[in-house]
């Protein structure tokens, strides 16, 4: 993208969350300590997954990638979060809010995707357990995992070509703590209905087709677990779902109320709350 004769505008500088230094040293702590905590833990479940071979399995290999995804996305928001947390002009250039939204929708988008695999390969491993071995195999593990990447390509580089091919002339000024659509597409100096429409299509799009492999394969998971005799059976079969149940339940509800809802009730103050939770809570 040729940034420099897309826009008047080279910089954006973020509001951030807050101007009050006690609530400041607060906020730093805290996301720090998420930050770290997200870190360590997915970098050390990527690491103990490849080395111990008995965890050399779909699900497994599944939640390698998400780990994956979880250490990008909390990286594309996190760093330059807390960097910003004391600075009084929280600037960025123009390209690089166009570079942080890519890699940020990249991301996210992965992972809804990702969440709809493993929610089909839990399906596989609990519905249909003497075929499992046979139906997940490697190439098709692989294909689970290749799709939600290209999802997220696709949808990333749709959305960010549409946003920043728009004219910014001012004002410079973000209310947000990274480069979201919303608030981005609020600074043009230009009809965005068509850019708004896009971003309600995809979203419905992304949450219809990634939730209903989700719901279905749950209805039958859920089936499947009621069949079972004995508590502790279903007790175990539950246990391998719950955790990923969690995930998918807090990341889809913050996705739909940021993003499927009509323009006249968008709050950029309310949506920056939530997505305090989608940036840094559901990675770590």
């Amino acid at each position: 993208m040729d940034c420099g004769n897309q826009t008047l505008v080279i910089e954006f500088f973020f509001v951030g969350l807050t101007n009050h230094f006690q609530h400041q040293i607060v906020l730093f702590v805290v996301f720090l300590l998420i930050y770290l905590i997200s870190l360590l833990g997915n970098l050390g479940m990527i690491t103990l997954i490849w080395m111990d071979s008995r965890l050399h399995t779909p699900m497994y290999f599944f939640l390698s990638h998400l780990s994956f995804v979880d250490v990008c996305s909390s990286s594309v928001i996190g760093p330059k979060m807390l960097t910003d947390i004391f600075v009084e002009k929280k600037v960025i250039s123009f390209c690089g809010c166009a570079a942080q939204l890519w890699f940020f929708l990249q991301f996210l988008v992965t992972e809804c995707f990702l969440l709809a695999s493993m929610a089909y390969d839990r399906y596989m491993a609990i519905c249909k357990p003497l075929l499992y071995t046979l139906i997940m195999s490697q190439p098709v593990c692989v294909e689970l995992v290749v799709g939600p990447y290209t999802m997220g390509l696709l949808i990333a580089t749709t959305h960010t070509t549409f946003a920043f091919h728009l004219p910014y002339c001012g004002p410079q000024i973000i209310n947000h703590f990274f480069c979201d659509l919303l608030p981005v597409l609020s600074l043009a100096c230009a009809d965005t209905q068509v850019n708004e429409f896009l971003l309600f299509i995809l979203a419905g799009v992304l949450g219809v087709l990634s939730g209903a492999i989700i719901l279905v394969s749950y209805i039958y998971i859920v089936i499947a677990i009621l069949r079972i005799h004995s508590a502790d059976g279903r007790h175990k079969a539950f246990s391998t779902c719950s955790s990923h149940l969690t995930a998918v339940s807090m990341l889809y509800g913050t996705l739909f109320f940021i993003y499927v809802r009509p323009s006249s009730s968008f709050s950029l103050d309310i949506n920056k709350v939530v997505s305090v939770f989608y940036t840094s809570v559901i990675p770590m």
